[in-house]
């Protein structure tokens, strides 16, 4: 079986670095951390069920939708593989030129031209995170997702539902950034597209979670100041100048290689 992912930071694993390079110290620049993410533990749950496959990661943090479908597609395309996960759109919509309705017609386009060639698609919804610095653009990203399920309908693609996925609003699904899963989110999703697919695994995606001491108002106002310090405002920055995180960032796993149950 051949996989090929693409799309940006989502798909990337953003937030969920591998052991080695999770400069625990604080050291090492962002663009040098290898992540895991959701796609590379799902590679990692079918290999485990099938004994071997096939797998290329093609996503790259802050990608647009137009840069995916011109830079990754193409080269997915190419390898013919017999499923592609496509997740796009998300850093379109957190800009103000982002319309539903047009990366829709992009996404369509893009899904017709992949299941002609044989490929299995899996899309995805986002979550419902209707708080926060995000309450202001549910809107249109709940447009868009609307957009994404009648897609996933028209084309026969497997649809994962994140929106449906109550355990991923809870704070502990995502980074410190506010804005990328955490590792135990991406375990959690991975979990989850595996059982789409109809993937065994051991464990469950929507076991509850732990009990925890609730915050107090000043330790979150705290991590409030935190979070615009080192996460908000250096995203605006990166808005302001034109710059992605991405910019210097290629991806991990270009091209289609083997990944077996025993990882050797």
């Amino acid at each position: 079986m051949s996989v090929v992912s693409v799309g940006d930071s989502f798909t990337e694993g953003v937030g969920d670095p591998y052991p080695a390079n999770a400069h625990a110290d604080g050291t090492g620049a962002a663009e040098d951390v290898v992540f895991r993410g959701w796609a590379d533990r799902l590679a990692e749950h079918l290999a485990d069920h099938l004994g071997e496959i096939r797998y290329a990661n093609l996503a790259v943090r802050g990608k647009l939708m137009r840069q995916i479908v011109t830079d990754q597609v193409p080269v997915a395309l190419e390898m013919a593989p017999d499923l592609v996960t496509l997740c796009a759109g998300g850093n379109d919509l957190l800009r103000p030129a982002g319309d539903p309705e047009r990366m829709a017609k992009v996404l369509d386009a893009t899904v017709a031209r992949l299941r002609a060639q044989g490929s299995q698609v899996v899309l995805f919804t986002g979550v419902n995170v209707s708080t926060g610095y995000m309450r202001g653009t549910i809107g249109l990203f709940a447009r868009y997702y609307m957009n994404v399920r009648a897609i996933a309908d028209k084309y026969d693609c497997f649809l994962v539902d994140q929106w449906s996925m109550g355990v991923l609003t809870d704070s502990r699904a995502w980074d410190d950034d506010r804005l990328h899963m955490s590792p135990e989110g991406h375990r959690r999703l991975a979990l989850r597209v595996a059982e789409v697919l109809g993937v065994p695994t051991a464990e469950r995606w929507d076991a509850p979670w732990p009990e925890t001491t609730p915050v107090s108002w000043a330790q979150a106002r705290k991590e409030d100041l935190t979070w615009v310090r080192e996460s908000l405002g250096p995203w605006i920055g990166r808005r302001l100048t034109g710059r992605s995180s991405g910019d210097s960032v290629t991806p991990k796993r270009p091209e289609l290689t083997p990944l077996t149950k025993d990882r050797s």
